[in-house]
């Protein structure tokens, strides 16, 4: 007699969602629209990818029209998933236009110490939408990456903080296509074949790039400020520090396309982002 296995209908499974965090100081939707087109022009620069909006930073508390600042994000390819900070007013009316609240709590890269460390890491992952990995182990897919938000942990002034250990590096020694991505969670990553236009190359720590960048590029992911980007042919779209970008939809500049380059942050102290230097790297 033979049985028919079925399938179960539903089924439930954790993931780490990766999301771009859009950090807003007005709410006023035609100025936001034009701080976004003179980022990204007019043409659709992300694939679909999910947003949260950062309201922490905001300087007025302008009523907030959500759908138009939803359709903002969407002509520039962010999809619109919901707000995090800002005043509980402000995430009451998000929540009316079904814009739900969520708390980031990422942290700082490390390598876990034990497997059991690693497994409690993995299980906040899969239950918080925003937790920064924490294992040593790698991501490839075919959709779009964004960044994690650093988390700013409490420490007792008294108590000393135990050396962190160097992060391991992950090594892809064969080229990415548009549409794949590879991330480097807790660690460093270098890439040996040519990142091309379309796909995303993150880590949580530095990128080395040993052939042509055509793609984006984004270091610090879990906020190193002390991360860097370092290419030997740069002809980026975009190029990302512990979540400070620059793109280049108008082109490379000449003194930086097809050179070695690398990327980096320079200034900034306390919560200060300091500035993305894209410079050539000399290499005599």
């Amino acid at each position: 007699m033979q049985t028919r296995k079925t399938s179960q209908l539903i089924e439930f499974k954790g993931t780490t969602l990766a999301v771009v965090v859009v950090t807003l100081r007005s709410l006023v939707v035609e100025d936001v629209a034009v701080a976004a087109r003179d980022l990204f022009g007019d043409d659709p620069f992300f694939d679909g990818d999910p947003a949260l909006l950062e309201l922490s930073a905001l300087v007025d508390q302008t009523p907030a029209d959500w759908p138009a600042l939803a359709q903002t994000l969407r002509s520039h390819g962010l999809n619109l998933i919901g707000v995090c900070g800002g005043s509980e007013a402000l995430r009451a009316s998000a929540a009316a236009s079904a814009l739900p609240t969520y708390a980031t709590s990422a942290r700082a890269a490390r390598a876990p110490a034990a497997a059991d460390e690693a497994e409690a890491c993995a299980a906040a992952s899969a239950t918080s939408p925003a937790a920064t990995p924490a294992q040593a182990a790698p991501t490839t897919s075919e959709a779009p990456a964004t960044l994690a938000a650093p988390e700013a942990s409490a420490t007792t002034p008294a108590a000393a903080k135990p050396p962190l250990s160097p992060l391991p590096t992950l090594f892809i020694d064969r080229p990415l296509r548009s549409g794949q991505q590879v991330y480097a969670r807790a660690s460093n990553l270098v890439v040996l074949g040519a990142v091309n236009a379309g796909a995303e190359v993150i880590a949580d720590g530095s990128i080395h790039i040993y052939a042509p960048l055509r793609g984006r590029a984004l270091a610090g992911a879990a906020g190193d400020n002390g991360a860097r980007i370092l290419c030997t042919r740069f002809d980026a779209e975009l190029v990302s520090i512990a979540g400070l970008y620059r793109t280049f939809d108008g082109g490379v500049p000449t003194e930086l396309a097809g050179h070695a380059v690398q990327v980096r942050l320079a200034g900034g102290s306390g919560d200060a982002a300091g500035k993305l230097l894209v410079e050539p790297m000399k290499t005599d």
